[in-house]
């Protein structure tokens, strides 16, 4: 969502940077090197990354590989946009703002139809013990609940949390940033 809202700005703001035939100032040199430091660098991480969670068995490590890939891609986009807008024509860049800015929230409004419902999950749970009961009966118990909680599909990880009381304040930082908790 916070994707589809700051590329939402951008969209904006160059349609207005248009309609007000208003062209940015020329960029030093110094400000290009930067760019061309920032950007890159940016990329080439970028593009290791989606080399490496591509090859992944791991479903959501291959759904990162996706979002890297589509870093790279806006990262160039973009880049060559803001050289050739400072360079030649001020309206390249956004143009290249505009292209990109559509591209991301249509892309982004598929992801989403695509993964509703789909994404694996990361269950967290807290189950109260008797306090007489062994470690070994309560590590057995909480050990075979996280086995099959973790064979439903939709689940990527479970972690169980044992305890003898539930009384005591949150041990889990989440639990105090949840509305109406009270830590």
């Amino acid at each position: 969502m916070r994707d589809y809202v700051i590329w939402s700005c951008v969209l904006i703001q160059a349609v207005e940077q248009l309609m007000e035939n208003k062209p940015a100032e020329k960029m030093s040199s110094l400000q290009l090197l930067w760019l061309y430091i920032i950007m890159l660098t940016a990329t080439v991480v970028k593009l290791a990354l989606w080399l490496y969670c591509r090859s992944s068995g791991n479903e959501i490590v291959r759904a990162y590989a996706k979002d890297h890939y589509f870093d790279v891609v806006t990262n160039v986009v973009g880049l060559v946009a803001a050289v050739l807008g400072d360079k030649f024509n001020w309206w390249i860049d956004p143009v290249g703002a505009i292209i990109l800015a559509v591209y991301t929230i249509v892309n982004w409004s598929g992801t989403v139809k695509e993964n509703a419902g789909s994404c694996c999950r990361i269950i967290l749970v807290d189950i109260e013990l008797p306090e007489d009961l062994s470690l070994k009966e309560a590590h057995a118990i909480g050990e075979s609940l996280q086995i099959n909680i973790e064979k439903l599909v939709e689940v990527e990880r479970a972690f169980v949390h044992l305890d003898f009381e539930c009384d005591h304040k949150p041990e889990h930082s989440v639990l105090t940033r949840l509305p109406n908790s009270d830590p």
